[in-house]
């Protein structure tokens, strides 16, 4: 393979004129043949067992060549473009490829390419710090939800049910008199001042007995997604069943010893704010990374080529469909019972990918400015560490994926480390 010329024609379009010699192209030609001789039937032949020569004659000779150059132009448009300087976005190609031969073959390719980036004061980007102070407060909305989380249900009686009660109930929807689908259901637990039901209706369950028979009226809001039900005045017939409430343990030492591995009330404190202070760093630190993601995308000029959004918001729904599979679940089967769309799962994961493809480009830009390029060493321990991450020998990552990719992956990250490291916190 040769490249002749590399012309830009458009913005981010480049035309590649690329030589195939010969001998390139009829060792191709020859492994089609391989390939298609078992499916090929000639008279006065086993099938699978005509010569090449014999099916040429028969069938035209260039019966494999329009497959022998679909087996070529892939890699000679990746070896061009390598060698022009060109990043290769997937994306329609446009082909021009005259008569093909034993003399070899010219290929002329119009591709997309990632965008030539420019980018300036990168360096002291301006972010807001969290706060990274832990309040008692904090450390005691911590500790209840360990209490809730050991909390028992019990029964009251004699008693008007109040906001965070369990109220168990029945209850029937009626609009104009006549039940509506959906709005009836026996025994149903439902936690007073939740707001998990329609405005208006929990409110109005406060105040009764175990045992009290009522009638409600409600309206459905505008936004409902029964389209019969919007905006619609209902009445709900309710019986409560009986009420119950979340009774917390006591935060003393003994409870500690039984939840921890302290022995008392304040030691176990210490250890949660502690924790919360661990958490609220990481927090601080990913907070910090947004923001400065964010100005860098402010900061970027380049005009980005739609294929790279698209080709992002391919991979994160794919990445959505792995996570899917894991649970046991199939994407069209999820998207069937959820109402969801191509179009609007397309739209959930767009703007996430517009940003995705800016910040990436922007570290790609500085990674080459700061000359953070990745040593030999970097790159082989990224490959040590995905082969634990996956419990797979390092052959097959390495099989898996290029050294280049990886490369540049680690690029992007000393990049980001470097901006995060010379950002400015606002005062």
């Amino acid at each position: 393979m040769k490249l002749i010329s590399s012309n830009k024609v458009e913005t981010n379009r480049y035309e590649l004129v690329i030589e195939v010699d010969g001998d390139t192209f009829m060792k191709a030609v020859n492994a089609v043949y391989k390939k298609q001789v078992k499916n090929i039937n000639i008279r006065g032949f086993r099938k699978g067992k005509a010569p090449r020569s014999i099916i040429e004659r028969e069938y035209g000779t260039g019966v494999f060549y329009e497959d022998a150059l679909k087996e070529i132009y892939p890699s000679a448009i990746a070896e061009a473009a390598e060698e022009a300087g060109l990043t290769v976005v997937k994306d329609k190609i446009d082909l021009d490829i005259p008569a093909a031969g034993p003399e070899g073959v010219t290929i002329k390719a119009v591709i997309t390419v990632e965008p030539e980036v420019a980018i300036e004061n990168y360096k002291g980007v301006t972010y807001k710090p969290m706060s990274l102070e832990i309040t008692d407060e904090d450390i005691d909305n911590e500790i209840k939800k360990v209490l809730d989380r050991n909390s028992r249900i019990v029964t009251v009686e004699d008693r008007e049910a109040a906001s965070g009660d369990i109220a168990v109930i029945n209850f029937k929807g009626l609009k104009d008199g006549v039940p509506f689908e959906g709005g009836t259901a026996e025994n149903y637990s439902l936690t007073l001042g939740s707001g998990a039901f329609i405005p208006g209706f929990e409110d109005q369950v406060i105040g009764h007995k175990a045992g009290d028979e009522f009638t409600i009226d409600v309206t459905f809001p505008e936004e409902y997604q029964e389209e019969s039900l919007k905006g619609q005045p209902v009445q709900f017939e309710i019986k409560i069943n009986e009420l119950k409430v979340k009774e917390l343990p006591e935060l003393d030492d003994d409870f500690v010893k039984d939840v921890s591995e302290f022995d008392t009330v304040d030691a176990y404190k210490a250890d949660v704010k502690e924790k919360l202070a661990e958490t609220r760093k990481g927090a601080a630190d990913d907070d910090k990374e947004r923001q400065v993601a964010e100005k860098l995308r402010e900061l970027l000029q380049a005009e980005i080529p739609e294929a790279m959004y698209e080709n992002q918001v391919d991979y994160l729904v794919d990445e959505f469909e792995m996570r899917l599979k894991s649970q046991g679940i199939d994407l069209q089967t999820y998207m069937q019972y959820t109402g969801l769309t191509d179009e609007k799962l397309h739209d959930t994961y767009y703007d996430r990918a517009v940003s995705q493809v800016q910040v990436r480009l922007a570290l790609k830009k500085i990674a080459e400015l700061e000359s953070l390029r990745p040593s030999e060493e970097d790159v082989e321990a990224k490959f040590n560490e995905m082969a634990e991450t996956y419990k797979v020998d390092v052959s097959r990552v390495k099989a898996a994926f290029s050294a280049k990719d990886i490369a540049d992956d680690i690029a992007v990250e000393k990049a980001l480390t470097f901006v995060k490291d010379n950002a400015v916190a606002e005062e």
